[in-house]
């Protein structure tokens, strides 16, 4: 059934229909019509239609009371026709689609094209090969083993590329299953409580079906749509389909229509279901989300499909993609912008990429050159056309040679090294209690600065207790004994505790023995109930003799209100009201307090005050939440007026205060010290009052005495981030957000604005990257505005989790440092593969450049090369990809978005060691046959046997990558490049593996690898030389980097390319970074204009006797260049359009500032 798309779904629906239209007394469609309507329009509709709701309930054949039969046949048949209560999931991608998406790779594109041309032209023999006169030339000729293993190199290449591919698709694939299976397990979860032969039950959310008799009450996400029948005081948020924040009053005779995916707020009652599933509102807006996120050509076929207007009414529906969670993903997936690392490396891959193909076309350039002027020119050879397959052939192998260049000079092991980072470390992290909903959250939670925490649940362990009451004029700073308190005012506060709070809540007995009871429903009232059970009372007996459907009147909590009351029928028909919240709130409404003999007592607001002196503050300094209990009678008549809240909320009579304390979770301070030290700072962004926020604040260490720094009410912020007009100003936020350390009393929308100020703030030279923890629904703004949303996974509530990128599964804070430690090894993991992977590619380039230019053939064969380079990339990605994060990750500053990937002590291994290999390399080339003895394997003869002296040069190479990859494994320049080696048991495994295939390779490879096998003292110089790596990297490491100021650094993301994507325009959105690529070559003349001018400038400085430094300082700023240029994000056209229209002032202006190139 699962994927049955909708467009089947309804087809089949619409048949059933047909012939069971009959046994019921409405169809889908007229009820899917009438909960279209809204407020009186519907009213009116069901008296027309149906007389009234009972009118409904007996078309549907269900009773309001007793509710469906709920026989089997019956809830079956309901199910055909009216639609199961989910929604058909978007039907996951094919192994063979990720494999096809794996498959755009660029680099993998040019390598299968190479590979192909090169596996046809093994297999082809043109004629007139056996023509002598043709060519003398043995450019780079083949020995028979060459021709015969031709077909392998193509071969080989093809296989790595799968195998990329494989891996790539692989982990996706994984992903998603993992991602599916956890949507399941949450939606399986979720139960309601409906009315089944008069039993009240409860069932999972997929089993409702239409004219079941649901009861909704506060809290609910309702699962269907429905008419509401009986209840009371129901509240609806219906912002998720409305988007209208107010909260929507619902009652028989004026607005009867509850929405499936709508939040009850206040109240409780009854509801018949009319909608299930892809029927219902919530359903249709998902179906339509699944519509809207396909692609273009299933419009056009929908537009065929669609005749007659019954087809367009259904037309919502027509999509094939149900669309759960996923598709919302969609959706904003593309808002977010690419996160940074992606954005360095796509920088770094176009950059490295533009390098190797100048290499290798100057490669095949001089290559041809050389050819057709030794054959053509000096040897005076006439073209003969029987000739041109045996020429063309020679060219098409200078064209592989330039490949084989371009292929090594292009990291492909990098989308793979960063692929396998980062699900490696989203594997490892869901052990850290980390759940990664967004891949790229991990990486970007590296680079956090700052981190905006809820208090409560985050920082807290959510275990409220009251440690402190004021009760009967005393102070008791612990719990008093029952004894010492009034028997009268014993039985108020009970009642007023155990009757005002949701019944849901409750304590139940521990688990394991000697554990603490656990505490089941809202936290605060499990504190008081707690209470209650220390002073020997118990709640249970006063709740069953007060069950839940007696009570008169119901003011839920709300944020609003900040507090609660409950109105109960005293037996003698008068009313009492209990009332708790707030105790700054609360205690503004009493006009009495009970005394020490239980009697109530004038309460004037002077002794108001006194009490906040005296007791409250007291509290709220020790970090304890303060709620006070009150209550308030009521005559039986005239019945007061209910719905006139302010009248009903005043005059109370205070029982007693509490001091409620949660304790700051033991690991937290901890990991604060550690998040500062690793330069982010940590807020507290909560609902408590200030001076309760100020102590944890201070517990936890957020706040140290003594230091300069911002504590402030929400209304307070409001009133300092806003102009005259209401309106907030960025510049307003500027002042305030850096030294803002505790923001208490906050709204949802508070939290929202403090992220939004942050992350737009150009206050620091670096954009902000915010992290923020929710649970609460109305979080779900601020989760989706920082660059990493954490929902709590324990308290949360399932919006929170919708709108997070990662989950931590424990509720605690701590986790977010281990996702921090996480994030910062994803980046380092990845310095440290491009390290090793570029000095490889920097070495083997010039071998095979200078190889092919001087000795027309290359030292390195191409098989060997795709050896070193496939094989030894992706084990190294694997090896360097999994180091396990150390706690030393946390003792630097982040990254930021500006600082480059490859860094200027990067850049210095990577050359240092390349200058390394490429002299021992070509040593060995050009003098290595007299010093190992051996014949040379330059100008071989044709057709002779792979030549030791070119093998010993293959297992040099090798040899030396291989300690070369133990240096890689430190990126900052220290000096022990062992350390924790064996924690990571993966690369020692690689290492050992890459040496023992290499000996087979050289002993047993025989002529696929061009090798010869090697004597045993030629193996050890191999290795020693290999070792020399070590010595030389502590050399390295001796150079201060500060000296070697001409170094570049590459991947570096520009102030420029960082404005996030959807602030350029919408349509911008859409343009892949290649089609960028391509408006940036409008650029390209404008920069060759800027480059003759500098040069021009240059050439006058030399004239003018000016210092050389001067000049070089200049030409370093048109190198520059080619990175400014390519600032200019999409945008480009507009810059382009304003030099065209004015071509005579710009150059001027252009030429001396790289910066101002044409930015309009």
């Amino acid at each position: 059934m699962g994927d049955m798309t909708n467009s089947d779904f309804y087809s089949k629906n619409q048949r059933n229909e047909a012939n069971h239209a009959g046994e019921f007394g409405c169809t889908m469609e007229e009820l899917r019509s009438l909960m279209e309507l809204r407020g009186t329009e519907a009213v009116v509709k069901i008296k027309e239609t149906y007389g009234d709701t009972e009118g409904i309930c007996r078309r549907l054949k269900t009773s309001p009371v007793e509710g469906l039969p709920g026989t089997a046949p019956d809830l079956e048949k309901r199910k055909q026709i009216f639609g199961q209560n989910f929604i058909p999931p978007k039907k996951p991608k094919t192994f063979l689609q990720l494999v096809w998406e794996a498959l755009q790779d660029v680099t993998l594109i040019i390598l299968e094209i190479a590979a192909i041309i090169s596996l046809g032209l093994s297999f082809y023999h043109p004629p007139g090969e056996g023509n002598e006169g043709c060519a003398t030339a043995q450019a780079g000729a083949e020995d028979e083993g060459e021709a015969e293993a031709g077909w392998i190199e193509g071969a080989a290449i093809l296989l790595s590329v799968i195998c990329v591919v494989l891996v790539t698709a692989f982990n996706d694939w994984s992903k998603e299953k993992q991602f599916r299976g956890l949507q399941s397990r949450i939606e399986q979860e979720q139960k309601f409580t409906v009315v089944r032969g008069a039993q009240v039950i409860q069932i999972p959310v997929a089993e409702i079906v239409v004219g079941d008799i649901a009861q909704v009450k506060y809290g609910d996400l309702l699962p269907a749509d429905g008419i509401f029948i009986q209840g009371n005081d129901l509240k609806i948020d219906e912002s998720s389909l409305t988007g209208e924040s107010d909260q929507v009053r619902k009652s028989v005779d004026k607005d009867p229509m509850l929405l499936s995916g709508t939040h009850v707020m206040e109240g409780s009652g009854r509801m018949l279901v009319t909608a299930v599933g892809v029927n219902s509102q919530t359903g249709i807006i998902f179906t339509l989300l699944g519509a809207g996120g396909e692609e273009e050509e299933k419009k056009d076929k929908k537009a065929k499909q669609q005749d007659g207007a019954a087809a367009m009414e259904m037309q919502p529906l027509k999509s094939a993609e149900g669309g759960d969670g996923d598709d919302k993903k969609k959706a904003n997936m593309h808002k977010k912008e690419k996160s940074v690392l992606q954005g360095k490396l796509t920088k770094l891959a176009v950059q490295i990429g533009k390098a190797g193909l100048v290499m290798s076309a100057i490669t095949v350039i001089i290559l041809v050159l050389y050819f057709t002027v030794d054959t053509f020119v000096v040897n005076k050879k006439p073209w003969l056309p029987e000739c041109t397959p045996v020429y063309v052939q020679y060219f098409v192998k200078f064209f592989i040679i330039g490949v084989t260049v371009l292929v090594v000079a292009v990291p492909e092991g990098l989308p793979l090294a960063v692929t396998i980072s980062l699900a490696y470390s989203v594997k490892k992290m869901m052990k850290d209690n980390n759940l990664v909903r967004h891949l790229d959250a991990c990486e970007t939670m590296g680079n956090a600065t700052a981190i905006c925490s809820d208090k409560t649940g985050t920082l807290t362990t959510n275990r409220m207790t009251v440690v402190q009451a004021y009760i009967g004029d005393v102070h008791y700073k612990e719990i008093p004994e029952p004894s010492v308190i009034n028997s009268q005012t014993m039985e108020l506060l009970v009642n007023a505790i155990a009757i005002n709070s949701a019944y849901t809540t409750k304590i139940l007995p521990p688990e394991k023995e000697g554990a603490l009871p656990r505490q089941v429903g809202n936290k605060t009232e499990c504190g008081l109930l707690g209470f209650v059970l220390d002073l020997k009372q118990d709640y249970e007996p006063v709740r069953s003799q007060m069950p839940e459907e007696k009570l008169y009147k119901v003011y839920t909590f709300n944020s609003v209100r900040k507090s609660m009351s409950t109105v109960i029928k005293m037996p003698d028909e008068s009313f009492r009201m209990y009332s708790k919240g707030a105790s700054e709130i609360v205690l503004k409404k009493c006009c009495k307090i009970l005394s020490a003999s239980g009697e109530a007592r004038v309460f004037r607001p002077r002794d108001r005050d006194e009490m906040v002196k005296k007791v409250i503050e007291p509290m709220a300094c020790d970090g304890l939440r303060t709620i006070c209990v009150a209550y308030r009678d009521f005559p039986s008549s005239p019945e007061p007026d209910w719905e006139n809240e302010n009248d009903i909320l005043n005059d109370l009579t205070c029982i007693c205060v509490v001091g409620i304390e949660d304790p700051v979770r033991p690991e937290v301070p901890e990991a604060i010290r550690k998040c500062q030290r690793a330069g982010i700072t940590v807020r507290m962004v909560t609902g408590d009052n200030i001076n309760t926020a100020r102590a944890i604040a201070i517990k936890c260490g957020i706040i140290h005495p003594g230091e300069d720094f911002l504590c402030i009410e929400g209304k307070e912020f409001n009133r300092r981030i806003r102009n005259e007009k209401g309106e907030i100003e960025q510049e307003r936020i500027d002042k305030i957000w850096p030294k803002l350390r505790v923001l208490a009393r906050s709204s949802p929308t508070d939290k929202h604005t403090l992220v939004k100020g942050i992350i737009d703030s150009t206050h620091t030279e670096q954009r902000q990257v915010v992290a923020v923890t929710g649970d609460g629904t109305n979080d779900g703004p601020a989760l989706k505005k920082a660059d990493v949303g954490f929902a709590m996974g324990i308290a949360g509530t399932d919006v929170a989790k919708e709108a997070s990128d990662i989950i931590l599964t424990d509720d605690n804070f701590s986790s977010i440092v281990k996702a921090v430690m996480w994030g910062r090894n994803v980046y380092d993991s990845i310095s440290k593969f491009l390290q090793f992977q570029l000095t490889v590619n920097v070495v083997a380039v010039i071998v095979a450049f200078t190889g092919a230019c001087i000795t027309q053939d290359s030292p390195l064969k191409a098989v060997q090369m795709l050896w070193v380079n496939l094989i030894m990339d992706t084990f190294a990605s694997l090896a360097l990809a999994t180091e396990p994060p150390t706690e030393s990750l946390l003792l630097r500053k982040p990254y930021g978005r500006n600082k480059p990937l490859i860094s200027r002590t990067m850049m210095k291994n990577i050359l240092g060691h390349a200058v390394y290999q490429l002299t021992l390399i070509f040593t060995l080339l050009f003098v290595g046959e007299k010093m190992f003895m051996i014949d040379s394997g330059r100008n071989a003869p044709l057709h002779s046997p792979p030549s030791e002296h070119y093998t010993i040069i293959f297992n040099t190479f090798v040899m030396m990558q291989l300690f070369n990859e133990i240096n890689a494994r430190k990126i900052h320049g220290e000096r022990n490049v062992f350390d924790g080696i064996f924690r990571n048991p993966i690369f020692c495994t690689i290492v050992l593996g890459t040496f023992a295939i290499q000996i087979v390779i050289v002993q047993f490879g025989g002529k696929p690898f061009s090798c010869s096998p090697l004597q045993l003292d030629q193996w050890m110089w191999c290795i020693f030389i290999g070792l020399g790596e070590l010595v030389w990297g502590q050399i390295i490491a001796t150079i201060p980097t500060s000296r070697l100021k001409f170094l570049k650094e590459a991947g570096r993301l520009t102030q420029k390319e960082e404005i996030p994507e959807e602030e350029l325009n919408e349509d911008v959105e859409e343009i892949d970074h290649a089609e960028r690529e391509l408006r940036r070559g409008q650029i390209l003349w404008f920069r060759g204009l800027n480059r003759i001018q500098t040069q021009i400038e240059v050439v006058n400085t030399f004239k003018s006797g000016a210092s050389f430094q001067g000049a070089l300082r200049r030409q370093s700023s048109v190198t520059s260049q080619s990175q400014d240029v390519t600032n200019l994000s999409s945008p480009s056209h507009v810059s382009l359009s304003n030099v065209l229209s004015s071509p005579t002032s710009t150059p001027p202006a252009a030429a001396g500032h790289p910066r101002r190139e044409g930015i309009p």
